[in-house]
């Protein structure tokens, strides 16, 4: 295959009105079907009274330019990641009414829990069921904040400590302590953090006990300190990424047929550092982007294409949601589970809870 560096709507500029008809009926039969296609196919799909010569002419230039390539199997041909480049970013057409279920108040109500977790897991369970591939959610970046903390003493060196968020979230930690600590002075610093620092963000607490430290004292100080750090590092521990319907991908046969493949691509989704990077790039973006293997440098894989989009809360843009799936997806579909997913998202967490 011809590595040209042409970018899509410069290519797209250099073909004519035929060669964009036959490479955008290419790629809509190859993403149909999951065969090459040949030149007598492409002739009667794309509806042009054409000799087949023409037609491989026509299918030498584009394989010339990087958008088709012929499987050595195979007389027929695919689309390449150019290909599917070019024909996502200038052939696409949306078409919102095939798409009733997502619209319909079912969809909606799929989307409804007690808490914003819930909601963010039922939208990654909603992405899946619609798209039959993998569906992502990036969690809002927000820091918990302090309302409330209680310290229970366990034991001669155990110490519970509840922390509660605004929301009602409690977390429970226990510290390992030199010092025996009476409960009498264990309450007196719950009610000194109690009275001083609610309402601040658990890393914001933490840098004003460590500055604090002097006029504070020591052992009590330090049990503050170590009980706030514990918060903000389950903070940071939380899952960043919801993945739902990994298992979708062992029916892909584009995937099915490479077992290795298929664990490299669980190990991304059991990581997640990856798939955080590619979602934080949409995260700036407005509406959906779509990344496809083998022309963007965030998809690890030549065959995996991801379809994502960004969603508000109250108007502010707080996370990113997406599909994940082969190249050969319809891409025209994905665009709008995942368009309308982020909006219903979007909704559900802006209502009050």
């Amino acid at each position: 295959m011809c590595k040209l560096k042409h970018k899509p709507i410069k290519i797209f500029l250099m073909l004519d009105d035929r060669s964009k008809h036959l490479l955008k009926t290419l790629v809509e039969r190859y993403i149909a079907d999951g065969q090459p296609v040949g030149s007598r196919t492409l002739s009667r799909a794309a509806g042009l009274e054409l000799s087949p010569a023409t037609i491989r002419n026509v299918m030498s230039d584009l394989e010339d330019l990087g958008l088709i390539a012929s499987p050595h199997t195979s007389a027929g041909r695919v689309p390449t990641a150019r290909g599917y480049r070019l024909f996502v970013d200038t052939m696409l057409t949306a078409r919102r009414d095939e798409l009733p279920a997502v619209d319909s108040m079912p969809a909606a109500a799929a989307l409804q829990g007690e808490q914003p977790r819930q909601v963010l897991n039922q939208a990654a369970q909603l992405l899946s069921s619609l798209s039959h591939f993998v569906g992502v959610v990036r969690v809002p970046k927000r820091a918990s904040v302090f309302r409330h903390i209680e310290f229970l003493s366990l034991s001669q060196r155990r110490v519970l400590v509840i922390l509660v968020s605004p929301d009602g979230e409690v977390q429970n930690h226990v510290i390992h302590t030199q010092p025996e600590f009476e409960q009498s002075q264990l309450q007196e610093a719950a009610n000194f953090l109690n009275a001083h620092y609610a309402g601040l963000t658990l890393s914001e607490v933490r840098d004003r006990l460590r500055t604090e430290v002097e006029r504070l004292r020591g052992e009590i100080a330090a049990l503050m300190l170590q009980a706030v750090e514990l918060g903000t590092e389950s903070e940071a521990q939380q899952d960043a990424v919801l993945v739902a319907g990994e298992r979708n991908l062992l029916s892909v046969s584009d995937f099915s047929h490479d077992l290795g493949q298929l664990r490299r691509l669980f190990d991304i989704f059991e990581q997640k550092t990856q798939l955080m990077r590619l979602l934080d790039v949409s995260h700036q973006a407005d509406g959906v982007r779509i990344f496809i293997g083998g022309d963007s440098q965030g998809v690890p894989f030549e065959d995996l294409s991801v379809v994502s989009a960004p969603y508000t809360v109250d108007g502010a843009v707080v996370g990113t949601l997406g599909v994940i799936g082969p190249q050969r997806m319809p891409y025209e579909r994905m665009i709008q589970i995942v368009d309308i997913t982020a909006k219903l998202l979007g909704n559900a967490l802006s209502q009050p809870r």
